[in-house]
């Protein structure tokens, strides 16, 4: 079992430098070929922090390894806000000042709500999975329309975006780093999910548990590194767009891709443990953040709660296996 440890250890480094190199070569890429600034951030950016679940996730349903899987995209998804958004608040707390972050956080729970609803009958089928690749598609369409519309004036998460993606690249530098951090992706992808299943096998828990906590958190920290980062450069729109964009490609892309690859079954347990949980935590999210009576914001309490929110639920995965 050390050596699928160290393999994770290292894994989860390869995996975030990567994510970031290959986010970086995209976005730029992007501004090369002409797009706006702030649908990259919108689009690019988010679809590329989502990235380590995406292929994870693809090699494990590859391989028949449908928990971990599913574990990655529902435990990412409360991974991002628990761990990071708590950790990123209270560290540093987030005011909500983007138009465009009140429009999104009612859709996140549209997009959860719909993935909820296809696995109430305990299956993800193929054809599910293209129903949730539909809804990306769509959601990267409106996401783009949204981020072109300028009517009202210039946002302020694309002022932020402006400021943090002001890295310059040659076409050929930026496909570079598109292609090694594409590659990179895959490999190490590859070692985690055999690790994790190593680990799962060896400790005798399902790899649904630890799709839920090791790969989960491994994968998130692209995300975490993003979101702190943006935090203590004042851009707290991106910190917590980063989180909201992740959530949503999670999963409508990453359960998307694993089911139509291979079928596989949501088992009672998940949906009455993993699922009530990821709800109750995004629901906890919105009530922060949007701003019922002015603008949101997530202070150092409320940080602290996600945090204790998701070390109680870790804790709780961590007692009953034992």
């Amino acid at each position: 079992m050390l050596l699928q440890a160290a393999t994770i250890a290292i894994g989860f480094a390869v995996l975030t430098w990567s994510a970031d190199c290959f986010v970086a070569g995209a976005s730029a890429t992007a501004r090369r070929l002409g797009v706006s600034t702030l649908i990259i951030g919108m689009t690019v950016v988010g679809f590329g922090t989502s990235a380590p679940e995406m292929l994870v996730s693809a090699i494990a349903a590859w391989q028949g390894n449908a928990g971990i899987a599913l574990g990655n995209a529902v435990g990412s998804n409360i991974t991002n806000v628990g761990l990071i958004l708590g950790v990123t608040s209270l560290l540093y707390p987030l005011q909500v000042r983007s138009r465009i972050l009140h429009r999104e956080l009612p859709v996140l729970l549209l997009v959860m709500a719909v993935t909820l609803a296809l696995c109430l009958d305990g299956t993800l089928s193929r054809l599910n999975g293209v129903a949730l690749l539909a809804g990306l598609v769509l959601l990267l369409a409106w996401l783009t329309r949204v981020g072109a519309r300028s009517g009202d004036g210039p946002d302020v998460m694309g002022l932020e975006f402006e400021a943090h993606l002001h890295e310059e690249l040659t076409l050929g530098a930026a496909l570079w780093r598109l292609i090694l951090g594409l590659v990179l992706l895959l490999a190490s992808s590859r070692a985690l999910v055999w690790a994790a299943v190593g680990i799962a096998e060896s400790l005798g828990v399902s790899d649904l548990v630890i799709g839920l906590t090791v790969v989960a958190l491994g994968t998130s920290l692209p995300e975490l590194a993003a979101s702190v980062a943006s935090a203590r450069k004042g851009e707290h729109d991106i910190a917590l767009g980063n989180v909201i964009g992740s959530n949503m490609f999670n999963l409508f892309g990453v359960l998307g891709i694993a089911s139509t690859i291979t079928p596989f079954g949501v088992s009672h347990e998940s949906l009455v443990r993993d699922f009530p949980v990821m709800v109750a935590i995004t629901v906890g999210l919105f009530v922060m953040a949007y701003g019922f009576r002015g603008r949101g914001r997530i202070n150092r309490i409320e940080g602290l709660l996600l945090l204790a929110a998701y070390l109680g639920y870790q804790g709780y995965l961590l007692v009953t296996q034992l």
